[in-house]
């Protein structure tokens, strides 16, 4: 049974009426049908509206809303943003489900009765099972997207010039990405060295495949390599 405060959108007035009218946050699931790594997301908000029945969640499907997609800057699914009118107060991108459960009650759980420190208990004591094994949680970032970079800060505001020569290369080649800022999690940006086996960044990714860094991925350019081994549905008419 869905709890009467989740909302598929259909409609995004809904959603804008709701960040219109509540003083409270207002928890946004950003989805796709074909990214398998959204159920497991999914299943975590649906368990979270419960517990948090004063707080309105929104589940959007990213490329049926594009303008809010856009918005949020959302780059890949799942993304879960938490806004307090126009100001975002949290976000979570990827499977990481301890953090969002932590963000939920961190931001949350004054609205839904619960003191700074039960929140947190609350969050802490989840049950195991949401407790991701570091490598099962690298393997959905990588495959969030059909291309994927890891780079230093967003791709709009790269925040070292390996990172923002990278961005630009994608962007020339006219090539569709998703992106995570390894800057915003130190166990992603350590794990994924280790699981890669390449010690820098940035890392560009094709269809869950390590391709290199910067130099690589230039010299792919050159050659035509890289093209032609990006799917077709990631490369921009």
């Amino acid at each position: 049974m869905i709890s009467t405060n989740v909302t598929q959108l259909s409609d995004e007035k809904d959603l804008r009426k709701a960040l219109e009218e509540k003083s409270q946050e207002v928890v946004v699931y950003f989805w796709a049908p074909w990214a398998e790594q959204c159920k497991q997301v999914e299943s975590v908000i649906d368990d979270l509206a419960k517990k948090y029945a004063r707080t309105q969640f929104f589940k959007v499907e990213a490329e049926e809303f594009e303008d809010i997609s856009e918005a949020y800057e959302i780059s890949a699914v799942p993304t879960v943003i938490i806004a307090k009118k126009a100001k975002v107060v949290g976000r979570v991108d990827g499977v990481n489900v301890v953090e969002i459960v932590k963000q939920v009650a961190a931001n949350c759980g004054a609205t839904n009765g619960l003191s700074e420190q039960a929140a947190t208990t609350a969050a802490d004591s989840s049950p195991v099972e949401l407790k991701q094994d570091l490598n099962t949680r690298l393997k959905g970032l990588i495959e969030r997207a059909p291309v994927m970079v890891f780079i230093k800060g967003t791709a709009a505001q790269p925040r070292c010039g390996f990172s923002k020569k990278i961005v630009n290369m994608l962007n020339e080649q006219n090539i569709k990405y998703g992106y995570f800022d390894i800057l915003t999690d130190e166990q992603v940006r350590q794990g994924l060295k280790e699981y890669s086996d390449w010690p820098t960044y940035p890392q560009l990714y094709v269809e869950g495949e390590l391709v290199g860094g910067v130099d690589i991925v230039a010299e792919m350019i050159e050659s035509g390599e890289l093209v032609e081994m990006i799917p077709k549905g990631s490369v921009a008419k």
